[in-house]
């Protein structure tokens, strides 16, 4: 094997690493567009879905009680705010969760 051919060899195999580091980078890069939206996506359905079934349940709640149990209050209003306020926090609570995770995994990345 001439020293030209050698050279060409190695060329060659420099230039399939490049070209296989490239895609590997953009196929890893695809993967984690595709899992953001989609995690995106399923937490906000998520926040959705916590705050609106405690505030539901609470509204369904005061409304029975209002029927079965007449008061010079509502129940209805009152039982509706605490749901609301129960489904804000239940919320909040997930949002911090996930976002403390977001920053380990980006910490451990940078590591």
């Amino acid at each position: 094997m001439s020293k030209q051919d050698k050279h060409r060899t190695e060329g060659k195999s420099d230039f399939s690493e490049q070209i296989g580091s490239k895609a590997a980078r953009k196929l890893k890069a695809q993967q984690q567009v595709t899992q953001t939206v989609w995690s995106g996506l399923g937490m906000m359905g998520l926040i959705g879905w916590s705050v609106s079934i405690p505030t539901l349940l609470g509204a369904a709640l005061g409304m029975w009680l209002d029927e079965n149990n007449p008061s010079h209050h509502s129940w209805t209003l009152a039982l509706l705010t605490v749901g609301l306020g129960l489904g804000c926090f239940n919320a909040w609570h997930w949002v911090t969760k996930e976002s403390r995770e977001i920053n380990e995994q980006e910490e451990n990345k940078g590591e």
